[in-house]
Protein backbone atom coordinates (compact mmCIF):
# COMPACT_ATOMS: atom_id res chain seq x y z
CA UNK A 1 0.00 0.00 0.00
CA UNK A 2 1.39 3.87 -0.78
CA UNK A 3 1.80 5.78 2.31
CA UNK A 4 -0.70 7.85 3.07
CA UNK A 5 0.87 11.73 2.38
CA UNK A 6 0.82 13.81 5.58
CA UNK A 7 3.12 16.99 6.60
CA UNK A 8 5.18 17.95 9.51
CA UNK A 9 3.49 18.82 12.77
CA UNK A 10 3.14 22.18 13.32
CA UNK A 11 2.70 23.03 9.66
CA UNK A 12 -0.05 23.52 7.56
CA UNK A 13 -0.88 23.98 3.74
CA UNK A 14 -3.10 26.69 2.57
CA UNK A 15 -5.72 26.69 0.34
CA UNK A 16 -6.30 29.33 -1.96
CA UNK A 17 -8.84 31.64 0.00
CA UNK A 18 -7.06 31.24 2.95
CA UNK A 19 -3.45 32.66 0.86
CA UNK A 20 -6.15 35.32 -0.21
CA UNK A 21 -6.76 36.45 3.35
CA UNK A 22 -3.06 35.92 4.41
CA UNK A 23 -1.94 38.45 1.43
CA UNK A 24 -4.36 40.87 2.81
CA UNK A 25 -3.27 41.04 5.95
CA UNK A 26 0.64 41.13 4.30
CA UNK A 27 -0.83 43.72 2.08
CA UNK A 28 -2.41 45.73 4.91
CA UNK A 29 0.75 45.55 6.96
CA UNK A 30 3.09 46.29 3.91
CA UNK A 31 1.08 49.20 3.07
CA UNK A 32 1.44 50.78 6.37
CA UNK A 33 5.38 50.05 6.82
CA UNK A 34 5.52 51.99 3.79
CA UNK A 35 3.84 54.92 4.70
CA UNK A 36 5.83 55.12 7.90
CA UNK A 37 9.04 55.42 5.52
CA UNK A 38 10.60 51.69 6.03
CA UNK A 39 12.10 49.75 3.06
CA UNK A 40 11.99 46.18 2.38
CA UNK A 41 15.02 43.48 2.49
CA UNK A 42 15.09 39.60 2.45
CA UNK A 43 17.65 37.64 3.89
CA UNK A 44 17.59 34.02 3.62
CA UNK A 45 16.08 31.31 5.09
CA UNK A 46 19.20 29.58 6.83
CA UNK A 47 22.04 31.43 8.41
CA UNK A 48 25.23 29.79 9.90
CA UNK A 49 24.76 28.51 13.27
CA UNK A 50 27.07 30.53 14.71
CA UNK A 51 24.97 33.75 13.57
CA UNK A 52 22.10 32.71 15.81
CA UNK A 53 23.31 30.50 18.35
CA UNK A 54 23.48 32.49 21.71
CA UNK A 55 21.89 35.22 20.64
CA UNK A 56 18.11 34.52 22.51
CA UNK A 57 18.80 32.77 25.78
CA UNK A 58 19.12 29.09 26.68
CA UNK A 59 15.58 28.87 25.85
CA UNK A 60 15.60 30.41 22.52
CA UNK A 61 18.34 28.17 21.29
CA UNK A 62 16.73 24.79 22.07
CA UNK A 63 13.97 25.59 19.65
CA UNK A 64 16.51 26.38 16.67
CA UNK A 65 16.18 23.75 13.98
CA UNK A 66 19.81 22.80 12.93
CA UNK A 67 20.48 21.69 9.24
CA UNK A 68 23.06 18.59 9.05
CA UNK A 69 26.16 19.11 7.07
CA UNK A 70 25.40 17.64 3.41
CA UNK A 71 27.14 13.99 2.81
CA UNK A 72 28.93 12.35 5.57
CA UNK A 73 27.77 14.50 8.23
CA UNK A 74 29.88 12.82 11.03
CA UNK A 75 32.97 12.25 9.36
CA UNK A 76 34.36 15.21 11.75
CA UNK A 77 33.03 13.40 14.86
CA UNK A 78 36.32 11.15 16.80
CA UNK A 79 35.19 8.17 18.68
CA UNK A 80 35.36 9.82 21.70
CA UNK A 81 32.74 12.04 21.20
CA UNK A 82 30.92 10.11 19.93
CA UNK A 83 30.95 7.61 22.81
CA UNK A 84 30.52 10.62 25.31
CA UNK A 85 26.92 11.47 23.75
CA UNK A 86 27.49 14.90 24.35
CA UNK A 87 24.95 15.85 21.88
CA UNK A 88 25.91 19.77 22.57
CA UNK A 89 29.00 19.28 21.27
CA UNK A 90 28.57 16.95 18.66
CA UNK A 91 25.95 19.52 17.69
CA UNK A 92 28.90 21.79 16.39
CA UNK A 93 30.75 19.37 14.00
CA UNK A 94 27.49 17.51 12.12
CA UNK A 95 25.82 21.01 12.15
CA UNK A 96 26.93 24.15 10.72
CA UNK A 97 23.64 25.97 9.38
CA UNK A 98 20.43 26.87 11.11
CA UNK A 99 17.03 27.82 9.92
CA UNK A 100 16.39 30.80 11.15
CA UNK A 101 14.53 31.61 14.34
CA UNK A 102 13.35 35.29 13.69
CA UNK A 103 14.34 38.33 11.29
CA UNK A 104 15.93 40.32 14.02
CA UNK A 105 19.54 38.81 14.22
CA UNK A 106 20.04 38.18 10.68
CA UNK A 107 18.95 41.46 10.27
CA UNK A 108 21.54 42.46 12.88
CA UNK A 109 23.93 40.44 10.70
CA UNK A 110 22.62 42.12 7.45
CA UNK A 111 23.36 45.66 8.59
CA UNK A 112 26.62 44.91 9.76
CA UNK A 113 27.76 42.88 6.84
CA UNK A 114 26.63 46.14 4.42
CA UNK A 115 27.22 48.92 6.94
CA UNK A 116 29.32 50.67 3.99
CA UNK A 117 26.40 50.28 1.66
CA UNK A 118 23.23 51.86 4.42
CA UNK A 119 22.47 55.48 5.16
CA UNK A 120 21.60 55.65 8.58
CA UNK A 121 19.58 55.60 10.36
CA UNK A 122 18.01 52.39 8.66
CA UNK A 123 14.25 51.85 8.43
CA UNK A 124 13.82 48.48 7.32
CA UNK A 125 11.01 46.00 6.71
CA UNK A 126 10.99 41.96 6.55
CA UNK A 127 8.01 40.00 5.82
CA UNK A 128 9.08 36.02 5.39
CA UNK A 129 8.81 32.88 7.44
CA UNK A 130 10.83 31.94 10.31
CA UNK A 131 11.48 28.50 12.00
CA UNK A 132 11.28 27.30 15.90
CA UNK A 133 11.42 23.70 17.22
CA UNK A 134 7.87 24.19 19.25
CA UNK A 135 5.31 22.26 20.61
CA UNK A 136 2.58 22.90 18.22
CA UNK A 137 -0.29 24.44 19.34
CA UNK A 138 -3.28 26.79 18.42
CA UNK A 139 -1.67 30.24 17.47
CA UNK A 140 1.86 28.24 17.87
CA UNK A 141 3.19 26.83 14.95
CA UNK A 142 7.44 25.10 13.94
CA UNK A 143 6.91 27.74 10.76
CA UNK A 144 5.29 30.70 10.36
CA UNK A 145 5.60 33.97 8.68
CA UNK A 146 7.26 37.35 10.88
CA UNK A 147 6.49 40.58 9.58
CA UNK A 148 8.78 43.22 11.23
CA UNK A 149 9.98 46.85 11.24
CA UNK A 150 12.97 48.23 12.45
CA UNK A 151 15.27 51.15 12.58
CA UNK A 152 18.86 50.92 13.71
CA UNK A 153 21.25 54.08 13.91
CA UNK A 154 19.12 56.56 16.04
CA UNK A 155 18.73 56.49 19.88
CA UNK A 156 15.56 58.66 19.76
CA UNK A 157 12.40 57.78 21.43
CA UNK A 158 10.27 58.99 19.02
CA UNK A 159 10.95 55.96 17.55
CA UNK A 160 9.15 53.92 20.14
CA UNK A 161 6.47 56.46 19.69
CA UNK A 162 6.26 55.81 15.87
CA UNK A 163 5.85 52.54 16.38
CA UNK A 164 3.09 52.72 18.84
CA UNK A 165 0.84 54.69 16.04
CA UNK A 166 2.36 52.07 13.18
CA UNK A 167 0.57 49.34 15.64
CA UNK A 168 -2.49 51.34 15.56
CA UNK A 169 -2.48 51.82 12.28
CA UNK A 170 -2.27 48.52 10.87
CA UNK A 171 -5.13 46.98 13.84
CA UNK A 172 -7.19 50.13 12.90
CA UNK A 173 -7.00 49.08 9.22
CA UNK A 174 -7.67 44.95 9.75
CA UNK A 175 -10.55 46.47 11.51
CA UNK A 176 -9.37 44.69 14.83
CA UNK A 177 -10.35 47.13 17.30
CA UNK A 178 -9.34 47.08 21.10
CA UNK A 179 -5.93 45.57 21.04
CA UNK A 180 -3.78 46.12 23.92
CA UNK A 181 -0.03 47.24 23.61
CA UNK A 182 1.61 46.19 26.13
CA UNK A 183 4.94 47.88 27.00
CA UNK A 184 7.45 47.71 29.89
CA UNK A 185 11.43 48.51 29.74
CA UNK A 186 14.25 46.22 30.05
CA UNK A 187 15.77 48.63 32.35
CA UNK A 188 13.06 48.61 34.96
CA UNK A 189 13.22 44.83 35.14
CA UNK A 190 17.39 45.09 35.42
CA UNK A 191 16.58 47.53 38.42
CA UNK A 192 14.35 45.72 40.14
CA UNK A 193 16.68 42.44 40.14
CA UNK A 194 18.79 44.58 41.64
CA UNK A 195 17.25 45.92 44.05
CA UNK A 196 16.03 42.72 45.25
CA UNK A 197 19.66 41.88 45.02
CA UNK A 198 19.50 39.34 42.26
CA UNK A 199 21.32 41.45 39.71
CA UNK A 200 22.98 37.75 38.90
CA UNK A 201 20.33 36.45 38.22
CA UNK A 202 18.23 38.94 35.39
CA UNK A 203 17.81 36.23 32.48
CA UNK A 204 16.41 33.71 35.23
CA UNK A 205 14.38 36.24 36.87
CA UNK A 206 13.14 38.17 33.79
CA UNK A 207 12.40 34.43 31.88
CA UNK A 208 10.09 33.29 35.06
CA UNK A 209 7.87 36.63 35.10
CA UNK A 210 7.52 36.36 31.63
CA UNK A 211 5.69 33.69 32.40
CA UNK A 212 3.18 35.28 34.81
CA UNK A 213 0.10 34.96 32.45
CA UNK A 214 1.14 31.73 31.58
CA UNK A 215 1.88 29.61 34.74
CA UNK A 216 0.79 31.99 37.57
CA UNK A 217 1.98 33.64 40.73
CA UNK A 218 2.94 30.42 42.33
CA UNK A 219 4.26 29.24 38.91
CA UNK A 220 6.44 32.03 38.74
CA UNK A 221 7.71 31.80 42.08
CA UNK A 222 8.31 28.17 41.82
CA UNK A 223 10.25 28.50 38.72
CA UNK A 224 12.50 31.52 40.79
CA UNK A 225 13.35 29.48 43.28
CA UNK A 226 14.65 26.28 41.08
CA UNK A 227 16.86 29.16 39.80
CA UNK A 228 18.46 29.76 42.79
CA UNK A 229 16.37 33.30 43.08
CA UNK A 230 16.15 33.60 47.32
CA UNK A 231 12.12 33.57 49.26
CA UNK A 232 13.41 36.88 50.21
CA UNK A 233 14.28 38.14 46.88
CA UNK A 234 11.18 36.83 45.79
CA UNK A 235 8.96 38.37 48.60
CA UNK A 236 10.29 41.81 47.78
CA UNK A 237 9.05 41.34 44.38
CA UNK A 238 5.90 40.21 45.09
CA UNK A 239 4.04 43.94 44.81
CA UNK A 240 4.55 43.23 40.96
CA UNK A 241 2.55 40.02 40.49
CA UNK A 242 -0.59 42.10 41.19
CA UNK A 243 0.17 45.91 39.98
CA UNK A 244 -2.69 47.69 39.00
CA UNK A 245 -3.91 51.41 38.88
CA UNK A 246 -3.04 54.44 35.86
CA UNK A 247 -0.58 54.28 33.90
CA UNK A 248 0.81 57.34 35.82
CA UNK A 249 0.40 55.55 38.79
CA UNK A 250 1.96 52.66 38.07
CA UNK A 251 5.05 55.17 36.86
CA UNK A 252 5.36 56.91 40.02
CA UNK A 253 4.58 53.52 42.69
CA UNK A 254 7.67 51.98 40.13
CA UNK A 255 10.19 55.38 41.12
CA UNK A 256 9.52 54.77 44.84
CA UNK A 257 10.41 50.77 44.52
CA UNK A 258 13.62 51.88 42.72
CA UNK A 259 14.97 54.75 44.02
CA UNK A 260 18.06 53.17 44.85
CA UNK A 261 18.92 52.28 41.09
CA UNK A 262 19.88 54.41 38.83
CA UNK A 263 19.21 51.81 35.89
CA UNK A 264 15.78 51.44 37.30
CA UNK A 265 14.99 55.08 37.32
CA UNK A 266 16.34 55.76 33.44
CA UNK A 267 13.73 52.99 32.65
CA UNK A 268 10.82 54.78 33.85
CA UNK A 269 11.96 58.28 32.59
CA UNK A 270 11.84 57.03 29.41
CA UNK A 271 8.44 55.30 29.52
CA UNK A 272 7.38 58.43 31.15
CA UNK A 273 8.37 60.15 28.07
CA UNK A 274 6.66 57.79 25.37
CA UNK A 275 3.59 57.32 27.35
CA UNK A 276 3.62 61.92 27.28
CA UNK A 277 3.76 62.01 23.54
CA UNK A 278 0.75 59.27 23.36
CA UNK A 279 -1.26 61.55 25.23
CA UNK A 280 -0.38 63.99 23.38
CA UNK A 281 -0.70 62.25 19.90
CA UNK A 282 -3.81 59.71 21.13
CA UNK A 283 -3.77 56.37 19.59
CA UNK A 284 -7.05 55.85 17.10
CA UNK A 285 -8.31 51.94 18.75
CA UNK A 286 -5.58 50.05 20.33
CA UNK A 287 -5.40 50.65 24.05
CA UNK A 288 -1.75 51.68 25.74
CA UNK A 289 -1.12 49.70 28.96
CA UNK A 290 1.95 49.61 31.29
CA UNK A 291 2.34 45.77 32.06
CA UNK A 292 5.80 45.94 34.48
CA UNK A 293 5.84 41.79 34.44
CA UNK A 294 6.57 41.90 31.05
CA UNK A 295 9.79 40.82 29.95
CA UNK A 296 10.12 39.19 26.50
CA UNK A 297 12.62 36.51 27.09
CA UNK A 298 14.88 37.50 24.25
CA UNK A 299 18.68 38.69 25.91
CA UNK A 300 18.86 41.05 23.02
CA UNK A 301 16.75 43.96 24.48
CA UNK A 302 17.88 46.75 26.57
CA UNK A 303 15.23 49.14 26.99
CA UNK A 304 11.50 49.89 26.18
CA UNK A 305 9.53 46.14 25.69
CA UNK A 306 6.24 45.75 23.47
CA UNK A 307 3.67 42.89 22.89
CA UNK A 308 0.46 43.09 21.72
CA UNK A 309 -2.69 41.50 22.85
CA UNK A 310 -6.06 40.43 20.98
CA UNK A 311 -9.52 42.53 22.52
CA UNK A 312 -9.93 40.11 25.94
CA UNK A 313 -13.15 38.24 23.45
CA UNK A 314 -10.49 36.17 21.72
CA UNK A 315 -8.01 33.65 23.67
CA UNK A 316 -5.07 34.09 21.90
CA UNK A 317 -1.31 34.99 22.43
CA UNK A 318 0.75 37.99 21.78
CA UNK A 319 -0.19 38.66 17.99
CA UNK A 320 2.92 41.18 18.07
CA UNK A 321 5.55 42.45 19.60
CA UNK A 322 9.33 43.98 19.87
CA UNK A 323 11.55 46.26 21.67
CA UNK A 324 14.84 48.47 21.69
CA UNK A 325 18.47 46.82 21.77
CA UNK A 326 20.84 49.14 21.42
CA UNK A 327 23.93 46.81 21.43
CA UNK A 328 22.28 43.69 18.87
CA UNK A 329 24.98 44.81 16.13
CA UNK A 330 27.89 44.50 18.58
CA UNK A 331 27.76 40.97 18.78
CA UNK A 332 28.81 40.60 15.11
CA UNK A 333 31.10 43.78 15.73
CA UNK A 334 29.98 47.05 14.94
CA UNK A 335 29.32 48.77 18.03
CA UNK A 336 27.61 52.14 18.94
CA UNK A 337 24.76 51.14 16.81
CA UNK A 338 21.28 51.26 19.07
CA UNK A 339 18.32 49.87 16.98
CA UNK A 340 14.65 49.25 17.76
CA UNK A 341 11.87 47.13 16.30
CA UNK A 342 8.73 45.44 16.24
CA UNK A 343 6.51 42.57 14.92
CA UNK A 344 3.69 41.39 13.58
CA UNK A 345 2.28 37.79 14.03
CA UNK A 346 0.54 37.14 10.67
CA UNK A 347 -0.55 33.52 12.01
CA UNK A 348 -2.13 34.77 15.19
CA UNK A 349 -3.52 37.87 13.79
CA UNK A 350 -5.06 35.53 11.35
CA UNK A 351 -6.92 33.65 13.20
CA UNK A 352 -7.66 35.97 15.52
CA UNK A 353 -9.62 37.76 12.49
CA UNK A 354 -11.39 34.40 11.56
CA UNK A 355 -12.73 33.96 15.21
CA UNK A 356 -14.12 37.74 14.86
CA UNK A 357 -15.02 36.94 11.20
CA UNK A 358 -13.30 40.40 10.26
CA UNK A 359 -12.19 39.55 6.65
CA UNK A 360 -13.84 41.52 4.33
CA UNK A 361 -16.39 39.54 1.77
CA UNK A 362 -14.13 41.29 -0.91
CA UNK A 363 -11.08 39.19 0.00
CA UNK A 364 -10.72 36.92 -2.48
CA UNK A 365 -10.89 37.90 -5.91
CA UNK A 366 -13.75 36.12 -7.34
CA UNK A 367 -13.66 35.14 -11.27
CA UNK A 368 -16.69 36.78 -12.91
CA UNK A 369 -17.90 35.11 -15.73
CA UNK A 370 -17.23 31.44 -16.73
CA UNK A 371 -17.15 30.92 -20.29
CA UNK A 372 -18.70 27.42 -21.06
CA UNK A 373 -16.81 25.54 -23.50
CA UNK A 374 -18.76 23.79 -26.02
CA UNK A 375 -15.84 22.64 -28.76
CA UNK A 376 -12.93 24.44 -30.18
CA UNK A 377 -14.41 26.86 -32.33
CA UNK A 378 -16.88 28.21 -29.47
CA UNK A 379 -13.52 27.98 -27.38
CA UNK A 380 -11.61 30.11 -29.66
CA UNK A 381 -14.13 32.88 -30.05
CA UNK A 382 -15.02 32.91 -26.40
CA UNK A 383 -10.88 33.07 -25.88
CA UNK A 384 -10.63 36.06 -28.07
CA UNK A 385 -13.35 37.97 -26.10
CA UNK A 386 -11.65 36.78 -22.75
CA UNK A 387 -8.48 38.52 -23.58
CA UNK A 388 -10.31 42.04 -24.28
CA UNK A 389 -11.68 41.54 -20.85
CA UNK A 390 -8.44 40.77 -18.85
CA UNK A 391 -6.54 43.66 -20.89
CA UNK A 392 -9.41 45.31 -18.31
CA UNK A 393 -8.85 43.93 -15.16
CA UNK A 394 -11.67 42.00 -15.54
CA UNK A 395 -11.31 38.68 -14.07
CA UNK A 396 -12.67 35.70 -16.52
CA UNK A 397 -11.91 32.22 -17.72
CA UNK A 398 -12.69 29.50 -20.06
CA UNK A 399 -13.63 26.01 -19.19
CA UNK A 400 -10.78 24.24 -20.42
CA UNK A 401 -12.73 20.88 -21.13
CA UNK A 402 -15.56 20.49 -23.37
CA UNK A 403 -17.17 18.29 -20.59
CA UNK A 404 -21.18 18.00 -20.51
CA UNK A 405 -22.75 21.09 -19.70
CA UNK A 406 -24.11 20.48 -15.56
CA UNK A 407 -20.31 19.79 -15.13
CA UNK A 408 -19.76 22.95 -16.43
CA UNK A 409 -22.14 24.66 -14.25
CA UNK A 410 -21.39 22.82 -11.13
CA UNK A 411 -17.85 24.12 -11.48
CA UNK A 412 -19.31 27.86 -11.90
CA UNK A 413 -21.39 27.02 -8.63
CA UNK A 414 -18.81 25.49 -6.54
CA UNK A 415 -16.77 28.42 -7.12
CA UNK A 416 -19.09 31.31 -6.63
CA UNK A 417 -18.54 32.89 -10.15
CA UNK A 418 -21.90 35.07 -10.55
CA UNK A 419 -22.23 34.84 -14.70
CA UNK A 420 -21.92 32.31 -16.90
CA UNK A 421 -21.50 33.11 -20.66
CA UNK A 422 -22.81 30.39 -23.71
CA UNK A 423 -21.58 31.27 -27.07
CA UNK A 424 -22.62 28.53 -29.67
CA UNK A 425 -23.01 28.74 -33.12
CA UNK A 426 -26.39 31.32 -33.00
CA UNK A 427 -23.85 33.74 -30.68
CA UNK A 428 -20.99 33.04 -32.86
CA UNK A 429 -23.14 34.15 -35.97
CA UNK A 430 -24.74 37.17 -34.09
CA UNK A 431 -21.57 37.89 -32.67
CA UNK A 432 -22.96 37.65 -29.24
CA UNK A 433 -23.22 35.67 -25.78
CA UNK A 434 -25.53 34.64 -23.86
CA UNK A 435 -25.52 35.72 -20.29
CA UNK A 436 -26.90 34.01 -17.48
CA UNK A 437 -26.78 35.18 -14.25
CA UNK A 438 -26.01 32.33 -11.59
CA UNK A 439 -28.51 34.23 -8.60
CA UNK A 440 -31.25 34.86 -10.43
CA UNK A 441 -31.15 32.10 -12.93
CA UNK A 442 -32.04 34.92 -15.72
CA UNK A 443 -30.74 34.66 -18.97
CA UNK A 444 -30.11 37.57 -22.09
CA UNK A 445 -28.24 37.87 -25.21
CA UNK A 446 -25.82 40.81 -25.70
CA UNK A 447 -23.17 42.16 -27.70
CA UNK A 448 -19.11 42.70 -26.24
CA UNK A 449 -20.24 46.65 -25.06
CA UNK A 450 -23.74 45.06 -22.74
CA UNK A 451 -21.55 42.43 -21.31
CA UNK A 452 -18.43 44.36 -20.42
CA UNK A 453 -20.90 46.66 -18.86
CA UNK A 454 -22.71 44.11 -16.50
CA UNK A 455 -18.84 42.22 -15.65
CA UNK A 456 -17.93 45.76 -14.59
Amino acid sequence: MAQKPSIPKGTRDFSPIEVAKRNFIIDTIKKQFQLFGFQPIETPSFENSDTLMGKYGEEGDRLIFKILNSGDYLRKVDDALYASKNSTKMTSKISEKALRYDLTVPFARYVVQHQNEIDFPFKRYQIQPVWRADRPQKGRFREFYQCDADVVGSKSLWQEVDFIHLYDKVFTKLNLSGVTIKMNNRKILSGIAEVIGAKDKLIDFTVALDKLDKIGEEGVKKEMLEKGISESAIEKVKPLFGFTGTTQEKLDELKSLLTSSEEGLQGVEELQFIINAIENIPLQTANLDLDVTLARGLNYYTGAIFEVAAPDTVKMGSIGGGGRYDDLTGIFGLKDVSGVGISFGLDRIYLVLEELNLFPDTVAPVTKALFINFGDAEALYCLKTINLFRSEGILTELYPDNAKMKKQMSYANKKGIPFVILAGTTEMNNETFTVKDMQSGMQKEMNFEELKAVLQ
